[in-house]
């Protein structure tokens, strides 16, 4: 339900042509960028997947072998984890969570512009290591000694080492900007016990990341001095200890995975209650148990390692807070199945989608607990149980989530509706497809099947299920086929969706679909976790101007200037100098001189429109 005051003039900056994309400051373009970047490396991802599972189709074949295989296998983990998901989820919270606060733009536009740039420029810069000399080979996680010089040589694990930077320093950035953002620049009356649950769980996401970034960081730094400059920090031979890699990737990594799968579990919260036509059952549970989610997922981190031989007590210890961390997953399983309990449930494909994501991250939930029990943990770790497991969570949860967000919100960003029956064949040909191919790698690997391997000998009684997981794959890929025709389609011939379609109730259905440059005119008061609702089901819509003129007097302004920052191409200038660094620490110091030449232009240039710049209301710098 859009508000609009008619004498309320703004300065318009254009949504259209390449300069406008490439200086754009604003969260909603940025959210866009970061989708659509996403989207493309979810193609390739899912192309090096196919590639995986057609090897695999059959045993001892010969279709992609050796350390092309393994070259593929890593890009294919690194691609969906970092280029993928952490990206279209931290697109969804660019684009809505400003919305869903009432707020103008992001705290730091500048800033979240950067991020995105080194988000894009740094996917770019680590697929470019297939064609500059191989692209790393030593899995995503890239353990040592495997991926010290002497067993990868060549430039790939270097590349990694610096990929992986530049998409924390993208994460460092958009995590500090939501944490401001939430916390300073939320609409009046709405407290933190009124934030939409995609808010509490991007909020969490963002301290997440910011506690965990700094030791993948210094994890990986220490491993390209080991690799380039001889020192010893992992090498056994040089008196250094390989497994302080596994400590200070997994202390990142598990973290990693609830950064993962908390934006995607607040996407199922904000569509459950709008298809089941009530309120979310349980909110201060759902919200609280999101925080204890993020709070837990960093005592977790060494039942990745059970089989490396630590003490039996810590064994124990972690396996205790494995298991202690399936409390606060569970509590939300409830409250979504309780709000759905009773409701008036609309079934479309958003809710297709939400109830998908329940049902597979239940079985990940599920293989995870196993995975949580030493004894048991000692005989399938490295096995394709594990992969199993991971894909029911990370892509039978997350993705399909995110898949659910895209339907919901698209009406919102497009101001055109999806085609609902190519979304209900999407929907089954995706979750059928996750369920045939994931299912069989959880009983190959209670088989005995190990993971990272490229054939199998026949007769092992693995040939059956290889095929099955195969076909699984395949049918995943026409699912993708389908919702790329739909998304065009509807982009462009999409029937017209109004401000509002599904009757939301959080408040970024309260603007236009798509939203103003400025996105609101007039900001309502929230007094209740549901305002839109109030303002279509109350007479009292309890309205207010942000410059603080009450509307009953609007009507005698001529001009009021909202201010919006202006583009800016130094975030572009700043990203595309760390870039050439990167390729300098890869290839020729001489380079990093050129990048640090461009870098410090940026940052020259961006100080410059700093001083330049009219004075801007509190909130909008950076």
């Amino acid at each position: 339900m859009a508000t609009h005051t008619a004498s309320l003039s703004q300065p318009q900056y254009s949504t259209g042509g390449l300069s406008a994309w490439l200086t754009t400051v604003d969260h909603k373009m940025i959210g866009i960028l970061y989708l659509l970047g996403a989207g493309f490396f979810l193609l390739v991802g899912g192309l090096e997947a196919l590639l995986i599972r057609t090897q695999l189709i059959r045993p001892e074949n010969t279709f992609l072998v050796g350390e092309t295989y393994n070259q593929v296998l890593t890009m294919h983990g690194t691609t969906m984890v970092f280029l993928v998901i952490m990206p279209m989820l931290a697109g969804m919270g660019n684009y809505i969570v400003p919305l869903m606060l009432g707020a103008r733009d992001m705290a730091f536009p500048r800033l979240n512009a950067f991020g995105v740039w080194m988000f894009l420029l740094g996917g770019i810069f680590l697929n470019l290591s297939f064609i500059l000399g191989g692209a790393p080979a030593a899995g995503w996680f890239s353990y040592t000694p495997l991926s010290n010089t002497p067993f990868s040589p060549g430039t790939g694990i270097d590349f990694w080492i610096f990929g992986i930077n530049m998409f924390g320093i993208s994460s460092i950035s958009a995590s500090v900007n939501f944490v401001v953002t939430i916390l300073n620049m939320r609409a009046p009356g709405l407290t933190l016990n009124r934030l939409p649950i995609f808010v509490w769980t991007t909020l969490t996401t963002a301290f997440l990341l910011l506690f965990a970034l700094p030791s993948i960081a210094i994890a990986t730094i220490l491993l390209y001095l080991d690799r380039n400059l001889g020192m010893n920090f992992y090498r056994a031979s040089g008196g250094g200890d390989p497994l302080i890699w596994q400590h200070l990737f997994w202390f990142f990594g598990h973290p990693e995975v609830y950064v993962m799968i908390l934006p995607a579990m607040g996407i199922v919260s904000e569509i459950l209650p709008v298809f089941s036509r009530k309120p979310l059952f349980g909110y201060t549970a759902v919200a609280y148990s999101s925080v204890a989610i993020g709070f837990l997922g960093f005592t977790v981190w060494a039942h990745h390692m059970f089989a490396v031989g630590l003490p039996p007590l810590i064994n124990a210890a972690f396996a205790f807070s494995s298991m202690l961390i399936a409390i606060p997953t569970a509590i939300k399983i409830f409250n979504w199945t309780a709000t759905l309990w009773g409701g008036n449930i609309q079934l479309r494909p958003p809710l297709l989608y939400a109830v998908g994501f329940i049902a597979l991250f239940i079985i990940g939930g599920l293989t995870g607990i196993y995975l949580a029990v030493v004894p048991i943990d000692y005989q399938i770790t490295d096995t394709y149980f594990v992969v199993g497991h991971l894909h029911y969570v990370l892509f039978g949860g997350s993705l399909i989530a995110i898949f659910g967000g895209i339907h919901y919100w698209f009406p919102k960003m497009t101001g055109r509706m999806m085609d609902e029956r190519l979304g209900h064949w999407q929907f089954w040909l995706l979750f059928l497809g996750a369920l045939l191919a994931f299912i069989p790698m959880l009983i190959v690997g209670v088989e005995g099947m190990p993971r990272r391997v490229y054939t199998y000998g026949a007769g092992l009684g693995w040939d059956i299920y290889n095929l099955l997981s195969t076909l699984g794959a395949y049918m995943i890929a026409v699912s993708v086929l389908v919702f790329l025709y739909n998304f065009f389609f509807s982009l462009f011939r999409g029937k017209p969706a109004g401000d509002d379609p599904w009757d939301g109730h959080t408040l970024e259905w309260a603007t236009t679909s798509p939203p103003a440059v400025y996105n609101f005119e007039v900001v309502p008061v929230v007094k209740s976790r549901r305002p839109v609702w109030d303002m279509k089901y109350s007479s009292d819509h309890h309205p207010r101007r942000l410059d603080g003129v009450q509307p009953e007097a609007a009507h005698n302004l001529q001009d009021v200037h909202i201010h919006l920052p202006p583009p800016s191409w130094w975030p572009l200038v700043l990203s595309v100098g760390i870039m050439i660094m990167a390729f300098g620490f890869v290839f020729n110091w001489i380079i990093i001189l050129v990048g640090l030449v461009v870098f410090l232009w940026g940052v020259s240039g961006w100080i410059q429109q700093d001083v330049n710049a009219p004075q801007a209301p509190a909130g909008h710098g950076g």
